[in-house]
């Protein structure tokens, strides 16, 4: 892509033009065949019920358009070498994607099984959307897919994050016009101004209008076309048109625009990289339109089929018993001419072939499409170098956040000639304190600039834009095609990216199964401005739920940690920066925050999960302890702290535990997580009939959900966020959720056996902090002083 201003290999000949149909007729039968055959493949006896499936499953309508995509994307990798993979968004194309892997041979490299002739083909139908056999979407089991088409929305993004800092990429990407319908796409056309021509790829969108959803006309199908023409310019592309019904004529101008739009890709990045220009580009698209089912059934039962709604799934829907559809089956089949697609054997002609690109150059085996073959290990610095000196528990106090960023400047520091690490975030990289990283990259950005931006740099590796959804779309095709990264986001607006970390969760719970496919660095979140300091922004910014959805997807793939201070998150980001294969969700204040344990500490600590900090109790010599305090987060493990010290302080014959939890699956059952605890460790550490008060970060059911089984859980009672929340203090915040350090005391007093009428008066005086706390903070408009003075051990 990086070479000269032009390389056009020229207007197609006629031979060409044939060889290019060829391809896409062998690719259409293929993928007609996929969603109806199960024996015959080649037709070479009349067709049959018995030759087609009991279940009729698949979407015919958006692969004809596929295929042709294919097909031209074949002609330009040969003719040009390129390196090119292409993100394909339509929903359930995979018969498409499929039939040009099987003809290209990267299926059958991939599963030797599946051979390339007529015995190969059978089991390729056979397997299409069948019992034990593959999905319809562009799944993970797809040679060549960085995306499975199943939700829309992220296609575009997707392929953004591809080609960042693959300079030498091509990622042509098909946006089907439903999907051109979402939030997310709409605001993934905004790539183009974060895309450097110098060190990125290329992104060539193919916007496919056939004109149809699943019953109902696309919008952008409809809208006039010089409507349409402002629409893509006022994006910033530079829209080239393709359309027609005439398979001949629709080859020559997808021909054409492929090629214009190669040789303006090409000038782009020549202009960039050789002449040093700094303006922003306007990037080529192509808009494709073709009808919907094109070359299928044009009338079924009286009804038009091709070209509207009726084409999106399957045309001929009672093929086993109706003869009449059987017979339109056979006659469709038979109409891309098989017996000139497919020698004697069954494998692709010469003509189909001629178009086909070799070796790793194919679309089904670019290594950018299994990312982890590409992968290096992140040089994650010594953590000796960043680590906060702690010579007393909470005698100090550090923003966890803050320091945390210094680490990941010497991350971008030390991938700057690589450039495999990217950090994302919407609009709040200084605002969660990581802003140490401007001292090593710039934020990326190729529009304009005015005398008061800073940290703008057309080489930027810092992603900011605000929208959350396409934050998560550069970040995951990112990983996917092999580099590392990490995404910075306020705890409540995660939620907005709640279904696209579900479709990455099962692409990764999916591909450990795939023996081919290569171990991906994990995606890793960074939440913080969290729920308990959102006390300026109020209610609407009071959100800790995200960590509840993550835990209900599949546990070999979902990690969720709360490091209590600075000195553990940095040991858990660490581990989650090296990690592959894994969703990774790090909950961390940006505030200050006490220091409680050291490095070496934070270390054992985080590899244990969960353990008791002994200091901060008074379970000592091996006492058995009369109630367990324990805690997960930071500021639910400062009032956890705060609680032990006014126990020891009113109550000192009462032996108190403190447990603190980092890894919050360590509660749940060893048979139900790879990092959950057998019973008889969980019960060593909570003990199995003891009072446990839980001080917990988030919404206090989940711990109950995640702990419903142990012996202990009738005597298990949470505290956490229970949706009261307001514009206040931070204190107030807690006080509001009863998670305050009185509020616990006075939970020890009422459900330790006996302890209730001994003491009473200490009860009472809590309760009565509480009281003067809400008449304090209505006066001063601050918290009280012994809170806000509060020195742990002081």
């Amino acid at each position: 892509m990086s070479g000269t201003p032009s390389t056009a290999p020229g207007t197609p000949s006629e031979r060409e033009l044939r060889e290019l149909d060829a391809h896409w007729r062998a690719a259409n039968y293929l993928a007609a065949g996929q969603i109806y055959l199960l024996a015959n493949p080649l037709l070479r006896e009349p067709l049959a019920p018995e030759h087609i499936k009991p279940r009729l499953l698949g979407h015919w309508g958006t692969s004809p358009g596929l295929n042709l995509v294919h097909t031209h994307l074949n002609r330009v990798i040969s003719g040009r070498d390129l390196d090119a993979i292409c993100v394909w968004g339509p929903g359930h194309g995979g018969p498409a994607v499929l039939a040009g892997s099987w003809l290209d041979g990267s299926y059958t490299d991939t599963y030797p099984s599946v051979t390339r002739d007529a015995e190969g083909m059978a089991k390729l139908f056979r397997q299409f959307s069948f019992p034990g056999g593959v999905p319809s979407h562009v799944a993970p089991e797809t040679p060549g897919s960085i995306h499975e088409g199943g939700e829309l929305g992220y296609a575009l993004s997707h392929a953004y994050g591809a080609a960042l800092d693959n300079p030498d990429l091509l990622v042509a990407c098909v946006i089907g016009d439903g999907e051109a319908e979402t939030g997310p796409l709409a605001a993934s056309w905004h790539g183009n101004k974060f895309l450097d021509p110098v060190h990125d790829g290329a992104v060539l969108p193919i916007l496919h209008l056939n004109g149809w959803k699943i019953a109902n006309p696309t919008v952008l199908s409809r809208l006039p076309e010089a409507e349409l023409d402002a629409l893509l310019r006022g994006y910033g592309h530079l829209p080239l048109y393709v359309t027609g019904a005439d398979p001949q004529e629709v080859h020559r101008a997808m021909a054409e625009a492929m090629d214009t739009a190669l040789d303006r890709i090409a000038a782009i990045q020549y202009e960039a990289r050789t002449d040093g220009s700094t303006r922003r580009p306007h990037w080529p698209v192509i808009v494709l339109r073709t009808p919907k089912g094109w070359t299928g059934p044009a009338e079924v039962d009286g009804l038009p089929v091709e070209g509207t709604w009726r084409a999106h799934q399957v045309p001929l829907d009672q093929v086993r018993d109706d003869p009449e559809h059987l017979a339109q089956l056979e006659a469709w089949l038979r109409s891309y001419r098989p017996e000139e697609l497919f020698d004697e054997r069954g494998r692709p002609t010469e003509q189909v072939m001629a178009c086909v690109p070799q070796g790793l150059r194919r679309l089904g085996a670019n290594p950018h499409a299994n990312g982890g073959l590409l992968l290096r290990e992140l040089p994650v610095p010594e953590l000796e170098r960043y680590a906060v000196p702690v010579d007393k528990p909470g005698a100090t106090l550090h923003e966890p956040t803050r320091v945390l960023g210094d680490l990941l400047e010497q991350v971008m520091a030390d991938t700057a000639e690589h450039r495999d690490f990217r950090l994302v975030g919407p609009d709040e990289t200084a605002s969660n304190r990581l802003q140490a990283v401007y001292a090593a990259t710039g934020k990326a950005w190729q529009a304009a600039t005015l005398p008061t931006d800073e940290h703008l740099a057309h080489d930027g590796r810092v992603m900011e834009i605000l929208s959350e959804h396409t934050c998560q779309g550069w970040l995951e095709g990112y990983l996917l095609t092999g580099r590392h990264g990490l995404f910075s986001c306020y705890e409540a607006f995660v939620h907005i990216v709640d279904s696209m970390v579900n479709q990455h969760i099962k692409w990764l719970r999916t591909t450990r199964q795939i023996p081919w496919r290569a171990p991906i660095a994990s995606l890793n979140y960074l939440l913080t401005s969290h729920v308990w300091r959102q006390d300026h922004n109020g209610f609407s910014h009071q959100d800790p739920g995200f960590v509840d959805h993550v835990l209900n997807k599949s546990p070999e793939a979902v990690r969720v940690y709360f490091p209590p201070d600075t000195n553990t998150l940095l040991a858990t980001a660490d581990h989650v920066l090296r990690s592959r294969d894994y969703v990774n969700v790090v909950v961390a204040g940006k505030q200050p925050c006490f220091d409680w344990l050291t490095l070496d500490q934070a270390r054992a600590h985080c590899a244990r999960g969960a353990g008791i900090w002994e200091w901060a109790g008074t379970d000592h010599g091996g006492l058995e302890p009369d109630v367990v305090l324990a805690c997960a987060g930071d500021v639910p493990t400062q009032e956890v702290i705060a609680a032990a010290e006014l126990l020891r302080r009113h109550l000192p014959d009462l032996v108190v535990r403190v447990v603190n939890v980092v890894d919050i699956a360590r509660l749940m059952p060893a048979e139900e997580h790879p990092h959950g605890m057998p019973d008889t460790e969980f019960d060593a550490l909570f003990t199995r009939d003891k009072p446990v008060i839980f001080a917990y970060h988030g919404y206090p059911w989940l711990i109950h959900r995640l702990a419903y089984r142990r012996t202990v859980h009738p005597h298990l009672h949470v505290r956490g966020y229970k949706e009261s929340g307001t514009t206040t203090t931070p204190f107030d915040m807690v006080v509001r959720n009863d998670l305050d350090r009185y509020r616990l005391v006075m939970d020890v007093i009422d459900r330790v056996p006996g302890l209730g009428v001994r003491a009473a008066t200490v009860r009472q005086q809590m309760a009565d902090q509480r009281l003067r706390h809400h008449d304090w903070i209505r006066e001063h408009g601050t918290d009280l002083p012994e809170i806000t003075d509060w020195i742990p051990g002081s």
